[in-house]
């Protein structure tokens, strides 16, 4: 385990040095060129210089001690034998150093939430997710403790893609028996009739984004597999009506286009042994003037009904390109114009 400590506490640039001891793996820490530390130095503005097998971090005092903290944190990752990626840098410097614990499934799961540093995983098939801000971590313990719960901010903010993820991860275990994606297939400027080929054709750019999480998350062979045996459906919400979706994972994504009609509907295909996940931005409403949003309604009608929970985020929360959240904050300040 690496080792080392700051020379003072106070805001002064002073220097402090950490030791690790396997080469190999302050290579992986390092990351290419170097990138890992140069992201930690952009976040922190601190100074890192690597000596051999050390690192001398440069700052004041408490960004000194933050990027100790991180260096220590993803080096225990590396020491447990796994993976490090830009994601989890980003997990780390936002959300600071968790009890590392091994994957669970959802009859763990519950577990892994006990205490304030406990460290949330999701396991998939092809990798484990980790919520990467406090509001994610708290979305996800929503997911596994509730049948009904709403994911409500902009885009960006992985409402989805922890969604699907939960739903790959309830199906592999056995808790559910199928996962059942859907979105309204309302157009955002262009026409549906105008986009060659059949139904199925004009519906499918529509649910890209649920066909791009759930091959995240599994082999595209097995997703194909699933897909052709109805294990999963990706549907536009109008083809819900009629049914009762019992003991199934069900994702409702861009819910803000879903009109009041539709989404009492699609509320009550709820089945028992189900799990439904309803997520939207406020922002993005795309239906026509006069309609409203069947998400706004919801989450006036249902926030005092114990057993469903609603999650929000905010632009802190995005995970994308950093440019994301500063163009969601000048929208949102321009409308508080």
């Amino acid at each position: 385990m690496a080792t080392g400590a700051p020379t003072v506490t106070d805001d002064i640039v002073t220097e402090v040095t950490l030791e690790f001891p396997d080469n190999f793996l302050l290579i992986d820490l390092c990351g290419e060129f170097d990138r890992n530390l140069t992201t930690i130095e952009d976040s922190l503005g601190v100074q890192i210089l690597r000596r051999g097998n050390q690192l001398d971090v440069l700052g004041g005092g408490a960004a000194r001690e933050k990027a100790q903290e991180v260096l220590k944190s993803l080096y225990g990752r590396l020491e447990a034998g796994r993976s490090l990626d830009a994601g989890d840098i980003d997990r780390e410097l936002r959300m600071g150093p968790e009890t590392v614990r091994g994957p669970a499934g959802p009859t763990e799961q519950t577990e892994m939430f006990k205490g304030e540093n406990a460290r949330v995983e999701i396991k998939t098939r092809k990798k484990l997710v980790e919520p990467r801000t406090d509001a994610q971590k708290t979305y996800v313990k929503s997911l596994f403790d509730n049948e009904l719960a709403f994911g409500i901010g902009p885009a960006g903010t992985g409402k989805t893609y922890l969604a699907v993820a939960v739903g790959v991860n309830m199906l592999i275990s056995g808790h559910v028996d199928k996962i059942i994606l859907s979105r309204p297939a309302v157009e955002a400027g262009e026409k549906l009739g105008y986009l060659p080929g059949d139904m199925k054709d004009k519906v499918d750019p529509y649910m890209q984004p649920l066909y791009d999480a759930l091959n995240d998350f599994l082999p595209g062979k097995q997703a194909a597999k699933m897909m052709e045996e109805k294990v999963i459906e990706i549907a536009p919400l109008a083809f819900m009506r009629g049914r009762t979706l019992s003991n199934a994972f069900v994702v409702l994504d861009e819910a803000q286009n879903a009109t009041t009609m539709q989404m009492k509907m699609f509320l009550t295909r709820l089945g028992e042994g189900s799990r439904m996940v309803i997520t939207g931005d406020r922002t993005q409403i795309d239906l026509p003037r006069g309609v409203n949003s069947g998400l706004r309604d919801a989450e006036r009608l249902l926030k005092n009904i114990p057993k469903i929970s609603f999650n929000y985020f905010t632009s802190k929360d995005v995970v994308r390109h950093p440019l994301v959240a500063a163009i969601i904050e000048a929208y949102e300040a321009d409308a508080e114009k």
